[in-house]
């Protein structure tokens, strides 16, 4: 039986999905992105935050046609451009979002219509994220979960999200600005008992940051270069999140605390200059007990 939101169906067969797709400074992956996802969806929505003056996605995108493209020459960062698409393209059955690089592969929207469909409870179904480089998922525990496993969160980059559980739901979270975005709305969701779920036989292609590997072997750390200012805003926002959520999901909040202890090892040892950069992290956890933010590390496109 379809879901309560499918009142419409794509030429494919699947209930109407826009993409909203996310984009800053884009170059040429931003309209392979947007060609892949109108493949399967019935419209795609660009959300450009490039500041006024620079090249943004116009210049990528050209005359592409069924594409509506949103920018206003500001950078609100990317849960203002999330919900600013969603608002725009608010009369589908599914939202699927999009980084402004991702690699959509075919079929993507139909297999996780197909998990959606499972139980009108479930408000997003992802895919796994896939280091295609290396073959393998990005998160060594994938491997390990069923083959759809529910989760406590999953990143936004593919994120097929139900437009009934978005009403409830409301706004992806405007001060995060960024990191911590698609973490909280999951959390959200949760806590509201909608059910999310990643599909780990369904793959999307994805990268963090300027990854490295370090070491030899099986003994290997890996380290992403994220700029300054980044690492600011995941330490402060996984704080908050942690803060908020220790009660609801004591397990995430244990294993979130771990990842931001191993972050800042691996900048400590492999991420030169050290100490700005683990100054900053230091000052993203001690914003994120007190609930402030330090204006230093807001980027100077968004002040």
């Amino acid at each position: 039986m379809p879901p309560e939101d499918a009142t419409r169906q794509h030429a494919s067969g699947y209930p109407d999905t826009a993409a909203v797709i996310t984009a800053f400074r884009p170059c040429a992956d931003l309209l392979e992105a947007v060609r892949a996802a109108a493949r399967q969806c019935v419209r795609v929505v660009v959300v450009d935050n490039t500041p006024a003056g620079e090249s943004g996605a116009e210049a990528v995108l050209g005359a592409a046609p069924g594409v509506t493209l949103l920018r206003d020459g500001v950078n609100r960062g990317l849960a203002a451009a999330l919900n600013r698409g969603v608002a725009e393209a608010s009369e589908v059955d599914a939202f699927l979002l999009l980084d402004q690089d991702s690699t959509v592969p075919d079929g993507l929207v139909g297999r996780l219509w197909a998990a959606l469909e499972q139980d009108v409870r479930i408000a997003i179904a992802a895919p796994a994220p896939w280091d295609a480089d290396a073959q393998r998922f990005l998160d060594p525990r994938t491997r390990a979960r069923a083959e759809v496993a529910d989760m406590d969160v999953v990143i936004t980059s593919g994120m097929l999200l139900r437009r009934s559980a978005a009403g409830e739901l409301g706004d992806f979270r405007e001060d995060f600005f960024v990191d911590g975005v698609d973490q909280d709305y999951c959390l959200r969701a949760r806590r509201a008992g909608w059910r999310v779920v990643q599909d780990r036989r369904v793959l999307l292609p994805h990268s963090l940051g300027a990854t490295r590997w370090h070491g030899v072997g099986p003994l290997r750390v890996r380290a992403t270069h994220h700029p300054t200012w980044r690492l600011y805003w995941m330490a402060r926002n996984g704080v908050v999140l942690v803060r908020e959520n220790l009660r609801h999901r004591p397990r995430w909040a244990v294993t979130s605390i771990a990842l931001l202890a191993y972050s800042a090892a691996a900048v400590a040892a492999f991420e030169p200059p050290r100490a700005p950069r683990l100054s900053a992290i230091r000052a993203g956890v001690r914003d994120g007990m007190r609930g402030d933010v330090d204006a230093r590390f807001v980027p100077d496109e968004k002040r």
